[in-house]
């Protein structure tokens, strides 16, 4: 059990949302069986996610399922099929968020693929997303989002107030689109650095081991 200095901020009851459905078409084999560090690719992220103190996490899982849920370790995940996995990101976040318990407030988004992300970062996300940006004097946002060196990038968190929009998106981009649309909901923490990679080609393969390799 993760300890009291691990845990977002009480009493609010959080979930992380792992999306691990894509088909890994541009590199043509499960991605989340990829070899990484003491593992694969996806156990790497599901550990984070273990860290974060989360109430609730659900793992999202499409292409290659039965094949992954042989290979990854889930403990503490609630499994959840996305059939329609090919209709790009916001399917496995609509299937997903139908999973969560009816008292969530807050839900992480985390990436299968993408597992430089660290477990400081969510908790320092959620803490922005409850109390808001200290001295700002702006009203507790709706969406707490990460802003690297070259740009914003996941994890994303989002209040309950947020989740039928969220719900309600089509297509690869959708989140990105709704973050445009109510800019005036969203908090940026500033971590330094690079986005953490997250991996679609060999490319990206290899820069993700070089950088895992760089936090040794």
């Amino acid at each position: 059990m993760p300890s009291p200095s691990e845990r977002p901020p009480a009493p609010h009851r959080t979930a992380g949302l792992v999306l691990a459905a894509g088909a890994s078409r541009r590199l043509g084999r499960p991605k989340q069986l990829l070899p990484y560090g003491h593992g694969v690719l996806l156990d790497a992220v599901l550990a984070t996610a273990r860290g974060c103190g989360f109430d609730q996490t659900v793992l999202v899982l499409g292409g290659a399922a039965g094949e992954v849920q042989r290979a990854v370790d889930t403990t503490g995940c609630e499994i959840v099929p996305n059939p329609d996995s090919g209709g790009g990101c916001s399917s496995s976040i609509a299937a997903g968020l139908a999973a969560l318990h009816p008292a969530t407030d807050a839900v992480v988004l985390l990436l299968g693929d993408q597992p430089g992300v660290r477990g400081d970062t969510v908790r320092a996300l959620l803490e922005l997303l409850f109390t808001g940006e200290p001295g700002s004097g702006r009203r507790v946002p709706g969406i707490a989002v990460c802003r690297y060196d070259d740009g914003v990038g996941h994890p994303l968190a989002f209040a309950r107030r947020m989740l039928p929009e969220l719900a309600a998106l089509h297509g690869d981009k959708g989140v990105w689109k709704l973050l445009e649309q109510r800019a005036d909901e969203v908090a940026a923490l500033d971590i330094p650095g690079p986005v953490p990679p997250d991996v679609d080609t060999e490319e990206d393969y290899r820069r993700a081991l070089a950088a895992l390799e760089g936090a040794l």
